[in-house]
């Protein structure tokens, strides 16, 4: 049984839930901007347009910035600790907060590039987190 916190599914995020549990990474678009955003969103961060549509992302990018918790963010964690807290660049443009997957967790970098790892955690939420490439 899985014990961490699970993240609430909604109308909205519905879509990008049932793609990771395809093992697809996919971010919302911008069809009057041209730019891509994460978390999805009824609107358009950068220009406040709802012209948006979903799309498949590559699952690549480099991390922006990260921090290694080594004190556990609460009892469900205390077996994971050391473990990788990042925010990722995603090729696409997009940034997503995620975790590193690495048994190094001292070997991190910012600007390393990484991929997409999906780990399903229950029968119905998969989580995107990222090892390095």
């Amino acid at each position: 049984m899985y014990e961490k916190p699970l993240p609430i599914v909604d109308p909205e995020s519905a879509p990008y839930w049932m793609a990771l549990k395809e093992n697809r990474l996919i971010l919302k678009h911008c069809r009057d901007c041209g730019r891509h955003h994460f978390y999805p969103r009824a609107l358009c961060p950068h220009c406040h347009s709802d012209a948006l549509e979903w799309r498949d992302a590559r699952g690549t990018g480099s991390i922006y910035s990260f921090t290694i918790a080594r004190r556990p963010a609460g009892p469900a964690f205390k077996a994971d600790a050391p473990y990788v807290v990042a925010v990722v660049d995603l090729d696409e443009g997009a940034r997503m907060m995620t975790n590193i997957v690495t048994d190094d967790v001292e070997s991190v970098r910012i600007g390393q590039r990484v991929a997409v790892h999906f780990e399903a955690v229950t029968g119905e939420i998969t989580l995107p987190k990222f090892r390095p490439a």
